[in-house]
C-alpha cells in the first residue's frame, strides 16, 4: 500500500472551503471548534477535502467526498513552552480531535483573534497531494509511521491517519527529531473516525 505525500506552500490564494494547512477551520454550523479538558481550544492543523485526495486512494481507505478536520494540542511544539505538553507516546483523548463531514455544502469559517486583532493561527498554506511510499517521513495522509522501531506493538492492528514532521518554517518541533501521527484502526468502515489514537515517536 502507499501514502499520500502533503507538500505545504504559501499562497495568496483564498482557501476557505478547501484543503488547507494552518489557518481558520471551515465547519459546518453544526460543528464546534474542539477545545481541551481546560476548554481551550485545540490548534486547527488542517482541513482536508476528500475528492482532492479519491484519485490517491484507489483502495478507498477513506471516504472520497466531504471533509476532514484536524486538531491537537500543539502550541508547545510551536515554541510556546508556557503551553501544556503531552509528551512521547500515546496522547490521552481530550488533546486531540478529527471531525469528519460529508455534507460540506454549508460551511463557515470559525475565526479567532487575540486581544490586539491579530489572528491567532498561523497564515493558512496551500496544500498538493501526490503519492509516496507507505513508511516515510514528512507530511502525509495514510501508510504506516515513519519511526516504527520500538512502537510495532502500539502500531499493530492500526494505520497512519495523518502524520505531522518537523519543520522549521514554522518552528514546529516533536523533541528528538519527532513525527505525529493520528492512527485509526485498519479494519473499520472507512467514515468512521470515532477511534482515532494519537502518538508522538521521537527517536
Amino acid at each position: 500500500t502507499m501514502a499520500i505525500k502533503i507538500n505545504i506552500q504559501q499562497t495568496e490564494t483564498d482557501l476557505a472551503g478547501k484543503s488547507h494547512w494552518w489557518g481558520f477551520p471551515d465547519l459546518p454550523e453544526s460543528f464546534e471548534w474542539p477545545c481541551n479538558q481546560d476548554d481551550e481550544l485545540l490548534t486547527f492543523i488542517c482541513q482536508i477535502r476528500l475528492e482532492d485526495i479519491a484519485h490517491l486512494d484507489p483502495e478507498g481507505c477513506l471516504p472520497h467526498k466531504g471533509m476532514l478536520w484536524f486538531f491537537a494540542e500543539l502550541d508547545y511544539f510551536l515554541g510556546d513552552t508556557d503551553a501544556p505538553c503531552s509528551g512521547s507516546g500515546g496522547w490521552e483523548q481530550g488533546t486531540f480531535k478529527v471531525l469528519y463531514s460529508e455534507d460540506c455544502s454549508e460551511l463557515c469559517t470559525h475565526e479567532y483573534y487575540w486581544e490586539d486583532g491579530e489572528p491567532a493561527v498561523l497564515p493558512a498554506e496551500e496544500v498538493l497531494f501526490e503519492m509516496t511510499s507507505e513508511t516515510d517521513f514528512g507530511f502525509k495522509l495514510l501508510g504506516m509511521p515513519a519511526m516504527t522501531e520500538g512502537y510495532e506493538d502500539e502500531n499493530e492492528g492500526l494505520m497512519s491517519l495523518l502524520q505531522l514532521d518537523e519543520e522549521e518554517r514554522w518552528n514546529l518541533r516533536f523533541f528528538d527529531c519527532g513525527t505525529i501521527n493520528f492512527m485509526v484502526p485498519t479494519e473499520r468502515n472507512q467514515d468512521d473516525f470515532s477511534d482515532v489514537s494519537l502518538y508522538l515517536h521521537s527517536s
